[in-house]
């Protein structure tokens, strides 16, 4: 009695777990809706020029008190 009640609690083998995680996630994959490349390369133009005014704005600031600390150690 000991016996049935120990493998109704085992787990499945660890392989099986793998594959029905697998399974379950190609599963969920097929049901995405899937951007065309046209909205894809969209939305990397909006993300890259978002990115570029970032990097000009930091920069700026760099270069803002890079300047302000040359009249402080001067």
């Amino acid at each position: 009695m000991a016996n049935a009640t120990k493998s109704k609690n085992k787990k499945p083998n660890w392989f099986r777990r793998v594959g029905a995680k697998f399974k379950e996630t190609f599963s969920e994959l097929k049901r995405v809706t899937w951007p065309t490349f046209t909205t894809v390369l969209k939305t990397t133009g909006v993300v890259l020029v978002i990115v570029a005014a970032f990097l000009a704005v930091v920069t700026g600031v760099d270069a803002l008190f890079g300047w302000l600390l040359g009249l402080l150690a001067a």
